[in-house]
């Protein structure tokens, strides 16, 4: 007997004890979650190990105080009726500048009003009123919102503190209407059309809530001491309402299917933990395992991101190998109560019998396994082809939605003064900047930068007493994420700094927002190969493993890099070439999200792997019983193809949610996410896999002679019945 079975038989025996137990975690994981989440969480996004953005920037903070004039907000003041000179314009802005000063954010501040004629916008019916920040930007937006349209002004604000801000309520909105308001019902309703019970429907969902909670505060213990990106509770929340669906729907279908061949209850839950419950702590060890490839990218979002997806990984295994049995034990076959028209009236048969739809489809592509295989290929490849045109980047405030502060004082800014910026370039200058040669090298700096479209002037020269050091600072036009910026960055570490140099002995090293994004991009491609193949080798060993063959192995690879291709292909079609993104409410944009594609990749291969141990360890389990490929892959595609259709669904539903956000980062993701889960779930389970395997005949089941060594793992355990005749 093992452990899982042992585990799962405890639990069904004493039922209210584990349920007691669960009911403890939820209870400290609030208190966690409210203890330690709240101001733990940033929407920055910056690269570890000390990059060269990071040592500009500890260079000029660290020597020179705060320069009046580097702002960290600006507010932009307009009338299209009055101009700055009109009394009323003056007293409008000196009662704007007193109540930003009462909230106590505003450390500095200045405006036209002492005589700085660059803070007044070419016609002269705008002001912008730069603000350095001594406190979170919360307690400003109100005054703002108060006085914009009063009396015929327009009050708008931008910066670091307020893009914070916005990415903040945005992501929450994001997780509130389209995962929880859409991903749910919908997980909902398929799950219902699957067990065609309303209660077999509810205890996933009712797991994967018990997952979320958990890992929620075991998420609030890690950024008590580690800074996360507050976009670890939106995947979290994704991730744990795929996993924990997707976990319990196996077990709880293994349960039903054991009960229908006339076990026991107790027996039935012990003999579900000894198989699905098994592929279910491999699945999702895997799952762990190759979400701690994006570790390797020195980056606090796709650490963030994996820390979510790895601690609600960890928390549904534990849930589906001790909660839900305990709640089987206590529901019995009650699991199975108010069935649903229809789709009800499975209730009761193998899965065998449920999936003779499928089965009909893998017979037929059995019969043509070549054909099937080749128009398979060609239509996976035909969807990927667009990837030569992939462009990662950003995509900064100006995608959000309008309705956003960040946004409106964004192209309020753009408008009225195109060459401010509040995410200055920093350039730390290093040398004896006072000699002649390095006088006359920071001058020709300051004038190719200023002949530089990109950049909105020559910047301001700051120099230490003992003329070793100068801090420049350059403001930057437009959106600080755009290509324009990222691509103005690059050619200056490039280009302007090394010819400005050349002949001095001056060393540069360039900081900012916009720099700390381009070392992300550049990390992002740096270490993309190397997650490849880091969660590949993972894949090829566990899976030859499993199932003692080199083939398997190699052919589900395949098959997964195809999808994961496809996804890839319809990614940069939809948002960065524009095709249907009126229809399915996307932006599109010219880049797609840096870090998109390489969290796709590590989430689809482990995701892919529960269908991968579910079907073929099915397969596997008919074979070793008649020795026949043909008979093992029609018997384990129509076994499983209805449950595993099922559990796509379901993750596509719940990313879908992502996809019908306003981030554009999330439906980037959500969409990838879902169009992947579904070709793998149809093209490749129910066409591509048994084409190839039919074609391959005995070859499936090669293990080369000097890998016999390698220990026998039996995933889903020994069946406690003969299985039914093939479909």
């Amino acid at each position: 007997m093992s452990q899982a079975e042992r585990l799962a038989r405890a639990c069904g025996r004493h039922p209210w004890r584990a349920a007691a137990a669960w009911i403890l975690a939820i209870a400290l994981a609030i208190a966690c979650v409210a203890g330690f989440l709240p101001g733990n969480l940033t929407s920055n996004s910056h690269v570890t190990g000390n990059p060269e953005s990071s040592r500009a920037e500890n260079l000029v903070y660290g020597s020179f105080p705060p320069d009046p004039n580097t702002p960290d907000e600006i507010v932009v003041v307009r009338s299209d009726t009055r101009t700055v000179d009109d009394p009323a314009f003056r007293r409008f802005v000196a009662s704007l500048y007193r109540q930003g000063r009462q909230t106590g954010v505003v450390r500095n501040a200045h405006s036209y009003l002492s005589g700085d004629s660059r803070l007044v916008s070419r016609d002269r019916h705008a002001t912008m009123i730069p603000i350095q920040r001594q406190r979170d930007v919360d307690a400003l937006l109100p005054v703002i919102d108060r006085n914009d349209g009063r009396d015929g002004f327009r009050v708008t604000i931008t910066g670091g503190g307020t893009l914070d801000h916005d990415f903040n309520d945005l992501s929450q909105h994001d997780l509130k209407s389209g995962e929880l308001q859409v991903g749910l019902p919908a997980a909902l309703v398929v799950l219902v059309l699957v067990f065609g019970a309303i209660v077999g429907g509810l205890v996933p969902l009712l797991m994967a809530i018990v997952s979320i909670a958990v890992a929620l505060g075991l998420t609030a213990i890690v950024a008590e001491g580690f800074t996360l990106s507050i976009f670890v509770v939106n995947m979290l929340t994704g991730m744990g309402l795929a996993l924990g669906i997707d976990y319990s729907l196996f077990v709880v279908s293994r349960y039903r299917e054991e009960r229908t061949r006339g076990l026991p209850k107790l027996d039935a839950i012990a003999a579900s933990g000894a198989t699905a419950s098994r592929a279910v702590l491999f699945s999702g060890s895997v799952f762990v395992v190759a979400l701690t490839g994006m570790f390797l990218v020195p980056s606090n979002v796709m650490r963030s991101l994996a820390v979510g997806a790895i601690l609600v990984g960890i928390v549904s295994v534990a849930a589906a190998l001790t909660l839900l049995p305990a709640l089987l034990g206590l529901l019995g076959d009650r699991v199975n109560a108010l069935r649903v028209p229809v789709a009800g009236r499975s209730v009761g048969r193998s899965e065998s019998e449920k999936g003779r739809f499928w089965g009909a489809i893998v017979h037929w592509v059995m019969r043509r396994p070549a054909l099937s295989l080749a128009g398979s290929v060609a239509i996976l490849l035909l969807a990927a082809s667009p990837l030569l045109g992939l462009h990662l980047g950003a995509n900064g405030v100006s995608t959000l939605p309008n309705r956003l502060a960040s946004k409106q004082g964004y192209d309020a800014l753009a408008r009225d003064f195109p060459r401010a910026s509040a995410s200055p370039v920093l350039v730390a200058i290093t040398g004896d900047v006072r000699s002649r040669s390095g006088h006359a090298a920071l001058e020709r700096l300051r004038t190719r930068i200023g002949r530089d479209h990109a950049f909105g002037g020559r910047g301001d020269l700051l120099v230490a007493r003992d003329g070793s050091l100068a801090a420049l600072t350059v403001p930057l036009r437009g959106d600080k994420t755009s290509n324009a910026a990222l691509d103005a960055v690059r050619r200056l570490r490039e280009s302007e700094i090394p010819q400005a140099f050349r002949g001095s002995d001056l060393r540069a090293l360039v900081g900012g927002d916009t720099a700390d994004n381009v070392a992300f991009i550049d990390a992002v491609h740096r270490w993309l190969p190397y997650v490849f193949a880091f969660v590949l080798g993972l894949s090829l060993v566990l899976l030859t493993v499993v199932f003692r063959s080199v083939v398997i192995a190699a052919t589900a690879i395949v098959l997964n890099l195809l999808s994961v291709g496809a996804a890839y292909g319809l990614l940069v079609l939809v948002f960065q070439k524009g095709v249907a993104t009126g229809l399915l409410g996307f932006q599109h944009v010219s880049i797609i999200e840096a870090w998109v594609p390489l969290f796709l990749f590590s989430v689809l291969f482990g995701l892919s792997m529960d269908y991968q141990v579910f079907l073929l360890s099915r397969i596997k389990e008919r074979h070793d019983q008649t020795e026949s490929t043909d008979d093992a892959v029609g018997y384990g595609v129509g076994s499983t193809a209805r449950i595993i259709t099922g559990a796509a669904l379901i993750i596509v539903a719940v990313f879908s949610g992502f996809a019908m956000g306003d981030l554009v980062m999330f439906q980037q993701m959500g969409f990838g996410i879902a169009a992947a889960l579904l070709i793998d779930a149809t093209i490749i389970r129910s066409v591509l896999l048994p084409a190839a395997m039919k074609l391959l005949g005995r070859w499936n089941w090669y293990l080369p002679g000097w890998l016999v060594w390698l220990p026998r793992l039996d995933v889903e355990g020994a069946r406690h019945a003969p299985p039914p005749a093939a479909v």
